[in-house]
Order: structure tokens, then sequence, then C-alpha cells
């Protein structure tokens, strides 16, 4: 091996030297600027969670009452299972006008985990969810597997969380389609570790 082919190496060797710490640093702490950076600088696949929404109807007639789930959250013929009654959501009447139910239904089926590049929503997919009755992104495989470790006292028992549906109280960036485990925050338990 000549002094070319070793100086070559040795700057490959630091390349993927600085690949592997910008990976291992990705999703640390509250930094989402430093996490953005680190997924456009091309180190990371951009996309390692979930597209946030974006569609104002669903945004406002949705996240009017609960936190507007990404699409990405649940596949295609989930969301259609959702929309199909909005009559009886869950136990409320979410009832649209048929141009806002379309519309919403579109945007959901066509962003959904199923037919999504993202890794977070293709996980999300990996498995159907049985049953004809509106499924439950907390009944998914996926979430279940990531939710495994956490006490239900720390969710159903906390005040301040109530049930595991509620993202967006110990997922802080939730909205912007952001569930890095590193930066879960149980309310009244404080960074959550599993």
């Amino acid at each position: 091996m000549n002094a070319k082919h070793i100086i070559a190496l040795g700057a490959a060797a630091l390349a993927f030297g600085a690949a592997g710490i910008a990976l291992s640093d990705q999703g640390r702490g509250d930094d989402d600027e430093r996490e953005d950076q680190v997924e456009d600088s091309g180190w990371w696949p951009r996309g390692r969670d979930v597209e946030p929404v974006a569609n104002a109807s669903y945004k406002a007639e949705c996240g009017g009452c609960h936190l507007a789930y990404p699409a990405g959250l649940l596949p295609a013929d989930a969301w259609q299972r959702v929309m199909a009654d909005l009559g009886q959501h869950y136990g409320d009447d979410a009832s649209l006008d048929p141009a806002t139910a379309t519309e919403i239904l579109g945007y959901l089926t066509a962003n959904g985990a199923d037919g999504n590049a993202r890794l977070r929503s293709r996980a999300f997919a990996a498995a159907p969810i049985p049953g004809d009755r509106p499924p439950r992104i907390t009944e998914t495989r996926y979430f279940r597997r990531k939710h495994d470790e956490v006490p239900t006292r720390l969710v159903l028992e906390n005040s301040q969380v109530g049930s595991f549906s509620r993202c967006e109280t110990c997922h802080s960036g939730a909205e912007q389609g952001r569930f890095n485990e590193d930066q879960v925050r149980i309310p009244g338990v404080g960074r959550w570790d599993d």
C-alpha cells in the first residue's frame, strides 16, 4: 500500500468517524435546531420521525379538540375507519360537513403510514389494527412496543397526562412530528429513560 492509499483511507476513516459523532449526537436533549441541522447535513436520512400535519382543515377541525395526530401514525385503511362515522367519534359527535370530511379523509389517506417514506411512519404501518371499530394509535404494535416500559400509573393515574393518547403532554415535539424517545418528559416525573 502506498502513501496515497494510506492518506485516502485515513480521510475516509475521519469522515466515517465524523458521521458517527453526528449520528450519536442527534436527538440528545432539547436542541431541536441542532437535530434539524444534523438531518439537513446529510449525515442522517431526512425523516426519522413523522411528517407534521400540513392540512389546514384537518388541523383546525380535529386539532380544535385534541392533537391533530400526524397522518403517518396510522395506515390509510385505519384513517378510513376513523373517518367513517364521525357522529360516533370515540364517544363524541365530531360530525363535519361532507366537503370538509372528504378533504380531510383525502389528506389522511394520502399521507397515511403505509404510503409514507418516513421510517417511524413505516413502523406504524407494519401490522394491521384488528377489528371493525375505529382504530387507536395506542393499539398499534409499534406504539405498544415503544411504550411497553412506561408504567401505566405515570400516565393513566397522572392528572397532568391521563391517557396515552395525549402524545403532546410527554412529547413536546409531537405537533412537529417529533417523537424522539430521548426527548420524553412526563409531567410530574421529568425526563423518561427506559
